[in-house]
């Protein structure tokens, strides 16, 4: 095994079992180490942290957090190393931390009120938009991690450059197709480089050229998506993922787990 490692961020919720699992089948495809984090924010406030007459204290239940979700890791995946911990501090702050030495921060999403929408966290919008690697935001449902192909978001900037190696690699791991969705601007004269950029990756991935919405277009075509993977500030239809309401409807209706590519994970590969 080499010094390679996914790290997936844990809370003790149900709804981070298919973050781990995620995770931890990625670590496998990668070769590479899985660390699950569960960042202890009670160290942050003044109130008592260890053992009473009235329960074990809040260090132990951290504790237990890491026991139960390493052992649920290797039985996913019990072929590779698996390592957990918590640290002191906030989610956001933590994993930020985590992200300057990983190759990946998987985290999930939950589902909450009457119609069972999707939130994800400020840690996990924090950590799309200034990570240091990659981050995959994994859904809390079953079928989340169904789907037979990548979906890559493009639009010929930096940002989509690296999501477009990222997801092909994925493809390329996972033997799956990868389909990337180009969203073009029909009085953007910079759409004809555009499309010159990504026709000769049309023998690794279908190319599909579309014009409209980009949050309608993006869910449209990644119903079927085992990944949906964007760049973070584009151009043209994608320039405001992660900062508008683009990113919003990614990261909280996109039906399969979404790959952001932070500008960070760019400017400082790990």
């Amino acid at each position: 095994m080499s010094t390679k490692k996914v790290v997936v961020g844990i809370d003790g919720r149900p709804d981070c079992e298919n973050a781990i699992r995620w995770g931890a089948a990625e670590a496998a495809a990668r070769e590479a180490a899985l660390h699950l984090v569960h960042a202890f924010v009670w160290a942050e406030f003044r109130v008592p942290l260890g053992p009473s007459d009235l329960a074990p204290g809040l260090r132990a239940q951290a504790d237990r957090i890491v026991t139960d979700a390493v052992a649920l890791a290797r039985k996913f995946e019990a072929g590779i190393p698996i390592t957990g911990t918590y640290v002191d501090g906030f989610p956001s702050a933590v994993l930020l931390a985590e992200s300057r030495t990983a190759d990946l921060i998987v985290i999930g999403s939950r589902i909450t009120g009457r119609l069972l929408g999707l939130v994800v966290s400020s840690a996990g919008l924090e950590l799309s938009t200034h990570a240091h690697c990659p981050v995959v935001v994994v859904r809390p449902t079953d079928d989340s991690l169904a789907g037979n192909q990548v979906v890559i978001g493009y639009d010929g900037s930096r940002p989509a450059d690296a999501a477009l190696d990222f997801g092909l690699a994925y493809a390329h791991r996972h033997d799956i197709p990868a389909r990337i969705v180009a969203v073009l601007d029909e009085s953007d004269d910079d759409d004809r480089d555009l499309l010159t950029a990504i026709r000769p990756h049309a023998r690794e991935a279908e190319v599909v050229e579309v014009t409209g919405n980009p949050s309608e277009l993006l869910l449209e075509w990644s119903a079927d998506a085992r990944l949906l993977v964007v760049g973070s500030r584009g151009r043209g239809g994608f320039a405001g993922l992660l900062l508008g309401s683009v990113s919003q409807t990614m990261l909280h209706q996109a039906p399969c787990p979404v790959a952001v590519i932070p500008r960070a994970a760019i400017e400082s590969p790990v």
